[in-house]
């Protein structure tokens, strides 16, 4: 659709390193993880990427185990719920919230727009109810607002499944198994030709696919249900880059991803 638009809401950032984020990176390379969710907006109604860090984050925090807590510094900034509100958009008029995938840092802000379906594939609203610690902020989500939907679609960009969220090709959701049951990479093309690529977690740094450079060691047993799916994910994302050079590649905690979008305006 001409009226299609996309826009940055940064709610945050995680202080780490590119050593933390991909094999071969370093400890002095200092790296802020984006926090951030994505508004999409569509005539059929406008949906977000993710939450990011939402209102009722340190009790969220208080969630994890301590041995999480003592190595997570984050900053917050403003909850995407509230940047929706600051730029005139009523929160409670979003179609939904199209998560990557169901991990603490990506649903914080869920409980901020309440009534607002939370969009998975079956998969991964099965990981919610039994993926432990990880998903804990996620079980707080009433199970009436988890909307699940099913990979109906052929063939995208050789992924062998797909879901075309509105039936126009603008939004298009493939599986990408492996760091959680029902990891997603949620494409969207815009009116201008651009095409952007939201990978979620499959890698945390760009580095993670234009270097085919996976998790450390250490992080892959950590952070992935299954190392060799995301491998497997990175490899075929690595191989669209490089066919189609254009493709904005959009990693869920990379800032220059994200950079390559607007700010939501201010009313």
């Amino acid at each position: 659709p001409p009226t299609l638009a996309v826009y940055q809401l940064p709610t945050g950032v995680n202080h780490r390193t590119a050593a933390f984020a991909y094999r071969g990176g370093g400890f002095g390379d200092r790296r802020d993880f984006a926090m951030a969710a994505a508004l999409i907006v569509h005539p059929r109604g406008d949906l977000l990427i993710d939450t990011g860090f939402g209102r009722d984050l340190p009790r969220q925090v208080a969630l994890m185990p301590w041995r999480f807590r003592i190595v997570t510094d984050y900053q917050t900034a403003t909850p995407a719920a509230d940047q929706l509100v600051a730029a005139g958009r009523d929160p409670a008029r979003l179609a939904g919230i199209l998560l990557t995938h169901a991990h603490w840092d990506h649903v914080s802000g869920v409980a901020d727009l309440p009534g607002v379906p939370v969009l998975v594939p079956a998969a991964e609203r099965a990981f919610i109810d039994g993926g432990g610690w990880i998903t804990a902020v996620a079980r707080t989500i009433p199970a009436a607002r988890l909307a699940v939907y099913d990979f109906d679609g052929g063939p995208y960009l050789g992924f062998p499944r797909s879901h075309d969220v509105y039936g126009d090709g603008a939004i298009v959701v493939v599986p990408a198994p492996g760091h959680t049951p029902g990891s997603v990479i949620v494409f969207v093309a815009l009116p201008d030709g651009r095409r952007l690529a939201f990978v979620g977690d499959l890698v945390w740094q760009r580095e993670g696919i234009t270097a085919r450079a996976e998790r450390p060691w250490l992080m892959r047993r950590q952070a992935d249900v299954d190392a060799a799916a995301v491998r497997a994910g990175i490899r075929h994302m690595a191989a669209l880059a490089a066919r189609f050079p254009a493709l904005v590649l959009i990693p869920a905690h990379d800032q220059r991803g994200f950079a390559a979008l607007p700010r939501l305006p201010d009313r």
